[in-house]
């Protein structure tokens, strides 16, 4: 049965092509650079769990402004099976990461982003993201 997660496009106010990227401490694929996200949890509505999540492996203050869609996550050699809904928004505080599930944080250019090989679908969700800031 697929998880329900979520996944943040973070940017600074008045920046959208400017993204936070964290490099997964865990498993399935460590080391890679993906959005902050993770899972939902019962009962809990996906806009709280994109905050909730933002918040513990970033500790910025999410404000999701733009649902950029879902996508399908299946990844058979990895036993995972999800339906991940992205948000795009501003983020604001003091960056602090947690070793427990992140190993580094930084602000990249979406165009830089893009070119990059990110965990589960977050490249395919870079690219939809992009094409929505140029219609």
């Amino acid at each position: 049965m697929p998880k329900a997660t979520v996944a943040a496009i973070i940017h600074p106010a008045g920046d959208r092509r400017t993204i936070l990227l964290t490099r997964r401490n865990v498993n399935p694929f460590k080391e890679l650079w993906c959005l902050p996200g993770g899972h939902i949890d019962d009962f809990e509505p996906a806009e709280t769990a994109v905050v909730r999540e933002v918040k513990e492996e970033t500790n910025l203050d999410f404000a999701p402004d733009q649902f950029v869609g879902w996508f399908e996550e299946i990844f058979p050699e990895h036993r995972f099976h999800a339906v991940a809904l992205a948000f795009a928004g501003a983020g604001s505080g003091t960056l602090q990461e947690q070793p427990d599930e992140v190993s580094e944080m930084a602000w990249f250019t979406l165009d830089v982003a893009l070119s990059m090989q990110l965990a589960f679908t977050h490249n395919l969700v870079l690219q939809h993201y992009a094409r929505s800031l140029d219609q």
